[in-house]
Formats: structure tokens, C-alpha cells, sequence
């Protein structure tokens, strides 16, 4: 078979908006945390943390639906590519009002970027995807907004994956006393694909990871990272909301290695809203090593989240 096309697949796909309700429950907080191994971090009707509505608002395709992949083979908002890889490639995050744990609300989705972009491992059809939560239904009242970037490949089983070039470690900064620091172990990642009923097999069945999409071990789910950078104010700034959060993922973070999430060594002058920018670094692999993720958080106060 010949290279794919990926722009005629992007012109001729072009899926229609869709809305559907969920809720994060007290049960799947409870869970998160104690993959944290931290005690329940919020009851029902109190404050969802910023991103944790990942746990909820989940798809649950029939089995017979999944790809050789563990992802469903079709969907609304999966572009038709043959031997499709996918991965998140970053995002951004708005809260205008904090969603709340075992709240109904209405998820609308829809397709706003398709894109072919052109890297060292060949052409990419980049995807940006707007999802917008309200609480009466009307899109009225719209809490949070986001935003992910997910890039697809056409990659036939058993192909080398491009990979960005090492770059030479530097000096590893010392960790700050915010540091929050995660072992992905392969317990840890099974379990975080389970809560987010995450069935890509990259994450949790090593020969598949590495004989048939090239990666040289077990991936780190690029959710847990940004999860993970949300972190460092939701643990050190009492009384401050996230606002917003814009993130980036540059490379794959994989099982066995620590991973810590940190402000970055030089952050940006702050003016009091911001939080600068924070890094997740893989501290057990190559000390000083670039980031797999980057982020810059701004911080709310906590008169406005109400």
C-alpha cells in the first residue's frame, strides 16, 4: 500500500458537532486519589479539580468496535486513516466556573483545526477538538472549555517510530519544595487506563508497545502528565483556582522512570495571577534531561470561583 494521503483524508472529513451528559463521580474521585495515594481530595457537590473530569464524561464502545490498537476502529471524531496511531499532543484548558463532583452537565463536542503538518518522521494530521461543558443544557452557562490537540499517523505494524533527537542532558535542576513527584509503574499505568476506560494498548501491554508501534517501553498516558503538572498549585496554592492552563507535550515520558512535576528553572516574571510555567521532568531516566510536557498555568482568586 502507498503512502496515505493525508490531506484528501483531512478535506473529505469533516464530522458534524455532538452533545452528550455525563458527570465525575465521588466514586472516580475517590479512585484518582488513591492512585495518588492521597485520601479522597474532594466529596460530592464540592469542587472537581481542573482536569479531573477526565474520569467522567467516558466512552464505552462494544468490544467488537476496538482496532488491533485498543481504540475503537471508527467514531465521530476519529479521522478514517489506515493503521492509525494516535497521540495527544497537548491542550489548553479554560475554567470560567469549577465544575463540581456528581454534577450533571452537558458535554458538547466539535472539530474546530485538521491540519497536515510535515515532521522528521513524515506527514501528521494534526487535530484540534473543543469540548464545552454548561449546566442547564442551553450552552447559556458554560463552566469550562477545552481543547485538545491529538496528532494521527499513518503507521503500518512493525514500523520504526520517528523520534525527536536526544538532546544532551543538562545540569538536573534541584527539585523546588512544590515538586510533586509520580512512579508510573505498570501497575500504576493499568490502573489509570482502567479509571479512564483508556484501552490503548501503548499504555499497559509492553510487546504491542514495542513491536508494533516502535516505542521502547510502556507510555506514560500524556493525560497523567498534565494531570500531574495541575498538581503543583492545587496542592501549594490553598484558596487559588486554576483558570486557565496551556500545555504541550514534547516527547514520551515511559514506565520505570520517576516523573516530577515542577515550576520550570527560569519561570516568567509573574504579576500575581500567573503561576509561570512548570515542567514535568523523567527524574529516575536521564537527570536534566528536556521535558516530556510544559505548561503555563494562570491561577484565579478564590472570590471568583463561586
Amino acid at each position: 500500500m502507498g503512502e496515505v494521503d493525508l490531506a484528501a483524508v483531512a478535506a473529505d472529513w469533516s464530522p458534524a458537532p455532538e452533545s452528550t451528559t455525563g458527570a465525575t463521580t465521588a466514586w472516580a474521585v475517590a479512585a484518582f486519589s488513591s492512585l495518588l495515594d492521597l485520601p479522597p481530595v474532594a466529596a460530592e457537590g464540592e469542587e472537581l479539580p481542573p482536569f479531573w473530569h477526565w474520569f467522567g464524561f467516558l466512552d464505552h464502545p462494544r468490544q467488537d468496535e476496538l482496532g488491533d490498537d485498543g481504540h475503537p476502529a471508527a467514531g465521530t471524531f476519529l479521522p478514517p486513516i489506515p493503521h492509525r496511531r494516535r497521540m495527544v499532543a497537548g491542550g489548553r484548558l479554560a475554567v470560567h466556573r469549577p465544575m463540581r463532583v456528581g454534577e450533571t452537565l452537558r458535554k458538547t463536542s466539535s472539530l474546530v483545526r485538521r491540519e497536515v503538518k510535515h515532521g522528521r518522521s513524515g506527514a501528521m494530521l494534526l487535530v484540534t477538538l473543543r469540548h464545552e461543558f454548561d449546566r442547564d443544557g442551553t450552552g447559556d452557562e458554560v463552566l469550562v472549555v477545552e481543547e485538545q490537540d491529538v496528532v494521527y499517523r499513518a503507521q503500518p505494524p512493525g514500523t520504526a517510530r520517528g523520534t525527536v533527537p536526544d538532546e544532551e542532558p543538562g545540569p538536573a535542576p534541584d527539585p523546588s519544595p512544590e515538586a510533586v513527584e509520580l512512579f508510573p509503574s505498570e501497575t500504576l499505568l493499568f490502573r489509570f487506563s482502567a479509571l479512564t476506560h483508556n484501552p490503548h494498548r501503548i499504555h499497559y501491554d509492553a510487546p504491542y508497545a514495542t513491536a508494533v508501534e516502535g516505542y521502547p517501553g510502556l507510555v506514560v498516558h500524556g493525560p497523567l502528565l498534565a494531570l500531574m503538572l495541575a498538581e503543583v498549585p492545587r496542592r501549594h496554592r490553598a484558596g487559588r483556582g486554576l483558570a486557565r492552563c496551556d500545555y504541550r507535550l514534547a516527547r514520551p515520558a515511559f514506565a520505570g522512570a520517576t516523573v516530577r512535576a515542577d515550576h520550570l528553572p527560569d519561570p516568567a516574571p509573574s504579576d500575581g495571577t500567573a503561576d509561570g510555567g512548570t515542567a514535568l521532568r523523567v527524574a529516575g531516566g536521564v537527570p536534566g534531561a528536556p521535558p516530556s510536557i510544559t505548561a503555563t498555568i494562570t491561577l484565579d482568586t478564590q472570590e471568583h470561583r463561586r
